[in-house]
Parts: C-alpha cells; sequence; structure tokens
C-alpha cells in the first residue's frame, strides 16, 4: 500500500472504522490510543473522522485518552473539579467557563515552557529530587511565576467580568472585582 504524504498546512487525517479500529491514513497503519496521544505529544496536527460519515471525531478520541490517562493512577482532575465542570453543562455560563479554562491552561503551558528553558544545560535539573526541589513555592523562582500565572488569572477573570457588566454584574461580590478609582467615589 501507498503511504499518503501530508501537505503543509492540513491535518494528519486518522479513520476510524466501525469495529473501531483507528487507521492512519498517511503512514497505511493501524493505530492505537497510545499512538494517537504521541502525536498529541509531539504537537503533530491530526483529526480523527468516521471513516463512513466524514463525522469529526477528534475530541471523543482526545477524551477516550484522558479517561485512560485519569485511570492510570495519577489523575490531574479530582472528583470535585469534575462535579464542578459538569455543573457547567447547559448552564448560561458554559462557554464563558470553557474559555475562561482554555486561556487559563494557555497560561500554565506557557509558565511550564518558561520553567523548561531556565532548566536547560543544568543537567542535574531533570532529576525528580531537583525538580521537586526547583518546584517548591519557597523558591524564588516559583514565586515568581506562580505570582505571574496568578496575576494573568486575575486579570483574565476581571476582562471576562468587565465583558459580562454589559448585560449584568454576575460577579460582583468576588475578590477580583475592581474597585472604584477615589474619584469616582466622589
Amino acid at each position: 500500500m501507498a503511504t499518503r504524504s501530508k501537505k503543509a498546512g492540513e491535518d494528519r487525517l486518522i479513520k476510524k472504522y466501525p469495529n473501531r479500529r483507528l487507521y492512519d491514513t498517511q503512514t497505511s497503519t493501524y493505530v492505537t490510543l497510545a499512538d494517537i496521544k504521541g502525536l498529541v505529544m509531539t504537537n503533530e496536527s491530526f483529526k480523527v473522522v468516521d471513516a463512513k460519515t466524514d463525522e469529526d471525531l477528534t475530541r471523543n478520541i482526545l477524551l477516550q485518552i484522558i479517561l485512560e490517562e485519569e485511570a492510570g493512577g495519577a489523575p490531574v482532575f479530582s472528583t470535585q473539579m469534575l462535579s464542578q465542570i459538569i455543573r457547567f453543562y447547559g448552564n448560561s455560563m458554559q462557554g464563558l467557563m470553557g474559555n475562561y479554562l482554555e486561556k487559563t491552561m494557555q497560561s500554565f503551558v506557557d509558565i511550564h515552557n518558561k520553567l523548561g528553558d531556565q532548566t536547560k544545560g543544568l543537567g542535574a535539573g531533570s532529576t525528580p529530587e531537583a525538580w521537586a526541589q526547583m518546584l517548591n513555592l519557597q523558591n524564588p523562582l516559583m514565586q515568581n511565576l506562580m505570582g505571574n500565572y496568578m496575576e494573568q488569572s486575575k486579570d483574565l477573570f476581571v476582562k471576562m467580568q468587565e465583558q459580562m457588566q454589559g448585560s449584568q454584574n454576575m460577579f460582583g461580590s468576588f475578590p477580583f472585582a475592581q474597585q472604584p478609582n477615589k474619584s469616582e467615589k466622589e
């Protein structure tokens, strides 16, 4: 079978067949969820579609990978967090919450990348002990990064609140609410 080459800017195409098997059209081979996780880990752009209907199944496959990872013994999400996320489905704030989580995750990724950049070349910096020491919140570098992360998160929340104030002030009682200037009070 000939290998289908991917064009520039095109997602790698994975087809899901009725027998639940996943077929990578670029390599002309069947792949597993672990293989797709590998694509995610290497930032490879891909799309999973139903082989018969061409329905986009990418989100479903990514959710399956998350489910397997969560069941693997070191979950990222607590039961409380998952319950809170579920409560937002069907809520008028669902889209806002999704946007907030996405932007917060991007801030976290940015901090992770800064940490990686700052530890390159340390040699021993890749050992679990060195990471534990570096990630200690008493570490000035960590305090600075976490302070920046919290500031970004606060700023994002304030921007969202400002967007919502046109219809109603739903977040006024939160500690992130901006206080009016002294001149506005007078």
